[in-house]
């Protein structure tokens, strides 16, 4: 877009409810030359609002070649999300964006991939994840693991099953509790890690989620021989205005906006512990 400081309209063409708190949005510009121009990488994020309720930072989930459209996923945590969760198909929006530093998909050409997420952490990784199966003969091997807190908290159940029978893909889900119904691991998400067999000078690695579980993911990283410079990860901040103008989100001498959020583990691995505000 053109101007970062103005929302441009977006209209809700699908709704779907993932979860009792968790719904995915469909959207697509009113405008047909807005569509022209926007263009975003996997990692990114736009500024969703609403007029006279607020505005939040969500991040894209959708492949950069769908021109027509582009989706988010959402859960409910606020007067702004649980605003945008009444919405119906047909209803408008305001968007700004898209802002911030994408993931190292080109870096991560013919490499190995491990993704590690939490909990709804994992939705700017499904966008990497929906990239790499879309540019297949691109890539490596690709380990997913993903970890909620509950079994039944597990969006996209059906996605990870479908992923896991792919050539050269392993799926790995935990979950802190199980129900009876569960298949996978019961426990950390991080302790999938172990196992894994990797060849570190061939492997890039993303995490996304808490923060206290992506430090545990780095440092299993770390002792299997990944190193920092191949770790990136997703960082969350109090992002309010998405071009470093507010300082609602700096981490140290950077701001979350603008320098992230996604990040080199080496650039941060001083900051992991500076709460947001």
């Amino acid at each position: 877009m053109t101007n970062h400081h103005l929302p441009q309209t977006a209209i809700i063409d699908k709704r779907t409810q993932e979860s009792p708190d968790i719904f995915s949005l469909r959207l697509s510009f009113t405008n047909s030359d807005a569509h022209k121009i926007f263009e975003f990488k996997p990692g990114q994020f736009n500024m969703l609002s609403l007029f006279g309720i607020g505005e939040i930072p969500i991040s894209i989930v959708s492949d950069p070649d769908d021109r027509h459209f582009f989706d988010h996923t959402i859960r409910v945590v606020g007067r702004v999300t649980q605003a945008l969760s009444q919405l119906k198909t047909g209803a408008q929006i305001g968007i700004r964006g898209p802002f911030g530093n994408p993931w190292p998909m080109s870096q991560a050409k013919g490499k190995d991939i491990v993704l590690v997420t939490g909990g709804l952490g994992c939705a700017p990784l499904v966008a990497v994840i929906n990239y790499i199966f879309n540019r297949r003969d691109e890539y490596g091997k690709v380990y997913i693991l993903q970890g909620v807190k509950h079994s039944d908290d597990l969006i996209w159940r059906h996605q990870y099953e479908s992923w896991g029978k792919e050539k050269d893909v392993y799926v790995g889900l935990a979950a802190d509790v199980t129900s009876k119904e569960w298949p996978w691991s019961k426990g950390f998400v991080t302790e999938l890690i172990t196992p894994l067999i990797l060849k570190p000078e061939n492997t890039i690695a993303m995490t996304c989620g808490p923060e206290m579980m992506m430090s545990a993911a780095i440092k299993n990283l770390l002792n299997k021989n990944i190193a920092g410079h191949n770790i990136w990860l997703s960082m969350e901040r109090n992002m309010q205005c998405a071009i470093g103008q507010c300082g609602h989100c700096q981490l140290g001498p950077k701001f979350v906006c603008q320098d992230g959020p996604v990040f080199c583990y080496e650039d941060i691995a001083d900051l992991m512990t500076i709460k947001g505000s």
